[in-house]
C-alpha cells in the first residue's frame, strides 16, 4: 500500500479487492462504478446531440453510428447506475446532498430525452414515448429530491465552493423534456397534441425561470469571488448549452402553434424569447472561448470526463440555430449552423478518443495481478 495513501480509501481499496477476488477485471469495474460521476450521462447527451445535428447536416451515416453507439452507452450507463445504487448506495446518497455534485444527476434525465429524441427521427415513437415517461419520472423526482436535500442541509458551503457549470443542468434536463414533448405531440391526434403541446410550454416557462436563477448566482461567483483557471471546468459551457436547448425548445413550440390556440396567441412572445435565449447563447461563445484558452496556459490538456459538457452545447447550438431557420425563416443563419456541426464534430472525436485512451491506461495495470495486489496488503 502506498504510505501516501488516507487508511480510509485503503480500506475502500481492500473491501473492493476481496469483492473482486481474483476477477481483476471485475474489481476494475467495481472501483469506477464506486466513483462513477454522477454526470456521466453527458456522454449520452453530447453523443445524441451530435447524431442529430448530423442528421440535420446531411451526413446521415454518421449519424446512424452515433444513434447505435448512443444506444449501446445508454444502456451501459443505466446498468452501472443501478450496480452503484445497489451496491454502494452511501456513495451514490453522498453525492445526491452535495452541492457540486448533485446536480450532475440531472444529465440522467437531459440524456433520457436526447434519446427519446433520437428514435423520434428514426420513427421509434412507441420507445420514445417510453423514454418521455420514464424521462418526466425521474425529472420530477429529481428535481424534488435534490433541491430539498440541498435546501434542508445543515452545513453548507459559500457560493463559491458550493456552485458550477453543471447547476445549468437542471435547466437542460427542464428543457429536454419540453423538446421532446413538442416533438411527440405531432405523432398523437386531438386532444392528446394539446395536452401534451401545454406540457412542452410549462417545461420551457420553467427552465427559462431556472435559467435566471442559477446564471445570476453563476454570474455573481465569476466576478465577485476568487477565480482560478482550475475553478473553470468544461460545465461552465452549460451556461451557453442552456440558452442553446431553450432556443431549440422555442423553436418547436413555434413550430406547433397550429396544434394550439395557446400557442397561436403567444406567437410574439414566443419568438421573442426564442430569439433573446440564441442571442445570450450566442455572447457566451467568445467568452467561454478567452476562459478556456486562460485555463489551458496554466494547466495541461487531459481527458475528464466533464469534457462532454462541453462538447454537448457546442452540437446544441448547431441543432437550435437550424430549427430557429426553419420556425422563422432566418436563412441568413444557417452558414452558422453549418460551421457547428464541424465543430461539434471534431469535440465529440476528441472528447471520445481520450475517453478510450483513459479507459485503457487505466485498465491494462488493473489487469496485471502484481500491480492490481500491489496496493493491497
Amino acid at each position: 500500500m502506498d504510505a501516501r495513501e488516507p487508511a480510509g480509501d485503503a480500506r475502500a481499496r481492500r473491501r473492493i479487492y476481496a469483492q473482486g477476488g481474483s476477477f481483476l477485471l471485475i474489481n476494475w469495474l467495481a472501483q469506477g462504478v464506486q466513483g462513477l460521476p454522477p454526470a456521466y450521462f453527458a456522454l449520452v447527451m453530447a453523443t445524441g446531440i451530435v447524431s442529430i445535428a448530423a442528421d440535420r447536416a446531411g451526413f446521415r451515416t454518421i449519424a446512424a453510428v452515433l444513434l447505435w453507439l448512443n444506444a449501446g452507452q445508454y444502456l451501459l450507463l443505466w446498468m452501472l447506475t443501478s450496480w452503484r445504487l445497489l451496491r454502494y448506495r452511501r456513495a451514490l446518497v453522498r453525492d445526491l446532498t452535495d452541492h457540486r455534485l448533485a446536480p450532475g444527476f440531472f444529465s440522467a434525465v437531459a440524456a433520457t430525452s436526447v434519446m427519446g429524441n433520437q428514435l423520434v427521427l428514426t420513427g421509434a415513437y412507441d420507445l420514445a414515448l417510453a423514454l418521455w415517461i420514464f424521462g418526466l419520472f425521474i425529472w420530477v423526482t429529481l428535481t424534488y429530491a435534490i433541491f430539498t436535500a440541498l435546501t434542508i442541509r445543515e452545513t453548507k458551503p459559500t457560493i463559491d465552493h458550493g456552485i458550477t457549470g453543471a447547476w445549468l443542468l437542471a435547466v437542460v434536463a427542464t428543457q429536454s423534456i419540453a423538446v421532446l414533448s413538442a416533438l411527440l405531440s405531432r405523432h398523437f391526434e386531438q386532444p392528446i397534441r394539446l395536452h401534451i403541446n401545454f406540457v412542452a410550454l410549462s417545461m420551457w416557462l420553467w427552465g427559462g425561470m431556472m435559467y435566471i436563477w442559477i446564471i445570476s448566482l453563476i454570474f455573481y461567483r465569476y466576478t465577485f469571488f476568487k477565480f482560478s483557471p482550475a475553478d473553470f471546468s468544461s460545465p461552465y459551457w452549460i451556461n451557453m448549452g442552456a440558452m442553446a436547448i431553450s432556443t431549440l425548445a422555442g423553436s418547436l413550440l413555434i413550430e406547433n402553434a397550429a396544434d394550439a390556440a395557446f400557442l397561436e396567441t403567444m406567437i410574439p412572445f414566443l419568438k421573442g424569447f426564442t430569439i433573446f435565449f440564441w442571442a445570450t447563447g450566442t455572447w457566451w461563445i467568445p467568452m467561454l472561448v478567452i476562459l478556456v484558452v486562460w485555463r489551458y496556459l496554466h494547466i495541461p490538456l487531459k481527458y475528464d470526463p466533464l469534457y462532454w459538457g462541453t462538447v454537448f452545447p457546442l452540437g446544441m447550438y448547431a441543432v437550435c440555430t437550424f430549427e430557429m431557420v426553419r420556425a422563422m425563416s432566418l436563412d441568413f443563419l444557417l452558414p452558422i449552423a453549418h460551421v457547428f456541426v464541424y465543430v461539434a464534430l471534431l469535440a465529440w472525436l476528441a472528447t471520445f478518443v481520450g475517453l478510450i485512451r483513459s479507459l485503457v491506461s487505466s485498465l491494462i495495470p488493473a489487469l496485471h495481478p502484481a500491480e492490481g495486489r500491489r496496493d493491497v496488503p
